[in-house]
């Protein structure tokens, strides 16, 4: 077994998804392995990683206003908001999704579903730096 890992850097402009299967990819590819795991992880407390549909953005809209409607911004009982109102909503939300996801790949390329995309989803309005760790481990 052997292991390839990278960091990957994303600056995502305020809330929202946005697709980083591509880049993730391209970490399977440059590992040079042809078969294994692709582990995904992302090491903030306010964005997260989901698989999601990424041939229709309206499956995408629908989840983030369906989240948006279960954890709003306006609930008065949060006490952890000296960073902003997004904040508390944020932890939330990433607590609801995943900080990692994990991949199987074959031929050096990761095996999605055909309307599958890896999506990093950033929960705070502000622009932020976010990196994600790919950790690549097969033969």
């Amino acid at each position: 077994m052997s292991v390839h890992q990278a960091t990957l850097t994303f600056r995502p402009v305020g809330q929202g998804m946005i697709e980083i299967t591509v880049p993730v990819a391209r970490e399977v590819a440059r590992s040079g392995l042809r078969r294994g795991v692709a582990t995904v992880f992302c090491p903030h407390t306010s964005c997260s990683l989901v698989l999601m549909e990424n041939a229709d953005p309206s499956a995408r809209r629908d989840l983030e206003a369906w989240l948006d409607r279960l954890v709003p911004e306006d609930d008065r009982n949060f006490v952890h908001t000296a960073e902003g109102p997004d904040d508390m909503p944020a932890h939330i939300k990433m607590a609801f999704t995943r900080s990692s996801e994990s991949v199987p790949f074959a031929d050096g390329a990761p095996l999605l579903g055909t309307w599958q995309g890896i999506f990093l989803w950033e929960h705070r309005r502000a622009p932020l730096t976010r990196q994600v760790v790919v950790t690549v481990v097969g033969e």
